[in-house]
């Protein structure tokens, strides 16, 4: 269970494919998202002929005004960044002091991804059953492993954790987040207290318990992070009205700077008192406290 040690709140600024396919717009993003004290600027890697098959990828987009292409592959295709782009985007965070990051969506994204050697690779929740891909970050990668919950049932959660216990990567290696997978998702489905079960079954099994948020506004995150989730995932992008699926769902830049102030005044106040009356208490005490004659 969790034990009220909190450690400081690290806040994932999910940029996705947010930058709508332009190189400039990414690394604006990531100035963004430093700017506002995001700790991990992230994006999204697929290779989209392995990820989909013939029929998904030629089927006209449901969506024409947020696809960049009229089919879905080719709006994917669209999105898509070279590894090579993902080198220099890792390259220009490191330069600003800011972590990158990337979630991946199938092996060969994987080791694309892994070559680069980030610090961590997230799995989607769309994803998190891809053993073969699963395999490829276990036993191929040496970094950290973060891997979401969303639309997963708890007997493929376990499977998932013991999958990475079999070579003894779960408890340091892997970084599990409570999710719900929608966009948005109302606050009465977000089930916060999933971070609870998280770590009465894991706690002890992983390295640490993230919540990945897709509601709307700032309010329920320090909930989350009060519950334990040490890592905050919130998607961000510079404009909600901007053409794409996951913009309405995602922070403007003073949302996400408002909540990491929050979060970051949550940690420094989730404390004991080192004594019984603080220094602060002391003065009015002695003003104020009641007497008897």
């Amino acid at each position: 269970m969790f034990d009220f040690n909190y450690k400081a709140p690290k806040v994932i600024a999910e940029i996705g494919c947010n930058h709508m396919g332009e190189f400039e717009i990414a690394l604006e993003l990531i100035r963004m998202a430093k700017e506002a004290g995001a700790d991990v600027a992230k994006f999204q890697k697929r290779n989209n002929k392995e990820l989909l098959t013939e029929e998904q990828y030629n089927t006209p987009h449901p969506n024409p005004w947020n696809s960049y292409g009229p089919t879905y592959g080719e709006h994917r295709e669209y999105l898509e960044f070279t590894t090579e782009q993902h080198g220099e985007l890792k390259k220009y965070c490191e330069s600003i002091g800011v972590t990158y990051a990337t979630s991946v969506w199938e092996t060969t994204s994987a080791r694309e991804i892994a070559s680069l050697e980030p610090e961590f690779i997230k799995v989607p929740s769309a994803c998190n059953n891809h053993f073969e891909m699963l395999k490829v970050l276990r036993d191929e990668y040496k970094g950290d492993v973060h891997l979401s919950f969303g639309m997963t049932t708890q007997e493929e959660e376990e499977e998932i954790v013991r999958f990475f216990e079999e070579t003894g990567a779960a408890k340091g290696r892997l970084v599990i987040y409570s999710c719900t997978s929608g966009y948005p998702v109302p606050f009465k489905d977000v089930c916060l207290l999933e971070i609870n079960r998280l770590y009465a079954k894991y706690g002890d099994r992983v390295q640490a318990i993230g919540f990945s948020g897709h509601h709307l506004g700032i309010g329920i995150d320090i909930a989350a992070y009060t519950l334990g989730a040490h890592w905050i995932e919130r998607h961000f992008t510079k404009d909600r009205t901007w053409k794409g699926t996951d913009h309405a769902a995602s922070l403007e830049q003073p949302g996400l700077q408002k909540l990491i102030r929050n979060l970051h005044q949550a940690h420094e106040s989730l404390q004991f008192k080192n004594q019984e009356i603080l220094a602060i208490e002391q003065v009015q005490r002695d003003k104020l406290k009641y007497r008897t004659r």
